[in-house]
């Protein structure tokens, strides 16, 4: 049986909703980007939140959290990870190639036809991990490539990939850093930037229009997941219960994204954007949606 979605009032920095909404205030991300890298930056802005990148029509597309860039076109992907997920069948954990995937969409997105390959930004994934993937317990892992045979030459392709332990307990931090970790693992207040991200979060979850979003959602994937249970049950029973549960789930997440669409649709009170937007799927997809419903 499928898991039940936290309620909203319970919801913490940790969920992939909240996460992004708290990281939509430009004060709160630049900071933590600041604190991160231990450099200052001039401003931020955000071409896109949580952006489904769809290449090839039959390419896997990556739904990114938070994706900012800063006055010299730098762009920052920012993720949260409260789980390290394996592959059931591999056994192997998705995480590195995850961010080698994410790396690529990024680039091929930020390129237009006909530029330059010399004028891709730089780019930053940065993935704020609830659990330590190498158990080295290190607060930080940054990677750059670096040659083998001479380790001090660096590749200057300007890609880096950081992962944030908030279970770490040795490394150089700033305070700031720390107490973020901090709020992450208990949800406590220890500092000024951890009050500010807990005011966020209550203005958060005081505003209506957030609620209503992540009800509408989430109710509505839980009641198609619930059938997609269902059915691929009564497929397994004639054909197999593994394979008739698999088809019945691939069917349930298609469908329902589509049920979701068509009831934001009605109400009328979401743009196509922010409906693609909470879908995660292409706006083009929800144009012709619309189009459907007004043509019946």
């Amino acid at each position: 049986m499928a898991m039940l979605s936290p309620k909203f009032d319970d919801l913490t920095i940790g969920h992939d909703f909240l996460f992004k909404k708290v990281m939509r205030n430009p004060r709160i991300c630049k900071h933590l980007l600041e604190e991160v890298l231990q450099a200052p930056i001039a401003e931020i802005s955000y071409p896109e939140i949580e952006k489904t990148i769809d290449v090839f029509y039959d390419s896997r597309g990556v739904r990114l959290d938070v994706i900012v860039a800063d006055e010299k076109h730098t762009h920052y992907n920012l993720e949260m990870q409260v789980k390290n997920t394996t592959n059931p069948k591999t056994g192997q954990h998705v995480l590195p190639k995850r961010t080698r995937y994410y790396q690529a969409m990024l680039d091929v997105d930020a390129l237009q036809k006909g530029q330059n390959f010399d004028l891709l930004p730089a780019t930053y994934i940065i993935f704020i991990c609830a659990f330590d993937f190498f158990g080295e317990g290190n607060y930080i892992y940054t990677f750059k490539k670096r040659c083998l045979e001479t380790p001090e030459l660096e590749f200057p392709d300007e890609t880096t990939i950081i992962l944030l332990n908030t279970t770490g307990t040795h490394g150089s931090i700033s305070p700031d850093i720390k107490s973020f970790f901090e709020y992450v693992n208990q949800h406590t207040v220890t500092s000024d930037f951890t009050k500010q991200i807990d005011k966020e979060i209550f203005h958060i979850k005081s505003d209506q229009k957030a609620r209503l979003e992540y009800m509408s959602l989430e109710t509505y994937v839980q009641d198609n997941r619930y059938e997609a249970y269902a059915e691929g049950e009564a497929k397994g029973l004639a054909k197999g219960l593994a394979k008739g549960v698999a088809k019945g789930l691939a069917e349930g997440e298609a469908n329902e994204k589509f049920a979701t669409v068509k009831r934001m649709l009605r109400r009328g009170k979401s743009s196509l954007a922010e409906i693609a937007e909470d879908t995660e799927l292409p706006l083009d997809t929800i144009k012709r949606i619309q189009a459907e419903m007004q043509a019946v």
